[in-house]
């Protein structure tokens, strides 16, 4: 199995709906958010997945929220804006749009809200 990660980061204030404490007032994060793909096997050029388009999809898929009051964008105008939450919509989003025919799949996504925390998404299929 191989697996390649990429990282970003992106600004956004939001606050915590149904919670109690310090977070449920705006406030807002510098974010990091780092993607893992795993597959069984490399093109003919020995890649797994290009960097270049990884980096594509995360790049753009965070551009939507960054600097951005996540409270007033969709899916977080209804969801809660958690870093679990938004770890899982990176993923989603993502993984939607990753073009590949030799079985590599986005294996997780991490959100760190400060360098000392993050939330992650992998969804219940792959360990």
């Amino acid at each position: 199995m191989f697996e390649v990660s990429v990282e970003h980061t992106f600004a956004a204030a939001h606050f915590l709906r149904n919670y109690h404490g310090k977070c449920e007032r705006l406030h807002g994060h510098n974010y990091k958010v780092q993607v893992r793909v795993a597959g069984p096997e490399l093109d003919e050029a020995g890649m797994l997945v290009d960097f270049v388009e990884l980096k594509r999809l995360l790049h753009g898929t965070a551009e939507k929220l960054d600097h951005q009051f996540l409270n007033e964008i969709a899916p977080f105008d209804v969801l809660n804006p958690s870093a679990e939450n938004i770890a899982k919509y990176l993923f989603e989003e993502i993984a939607g749009g990753l073009k590949n025919d030799r079985g590599a799949e986005v294996r997780d996504v991490k959100v760190w809200e400060t360098d000392k925390q993050y939330a992650c998404y992998r969804p219940p299929f792959l360990k």
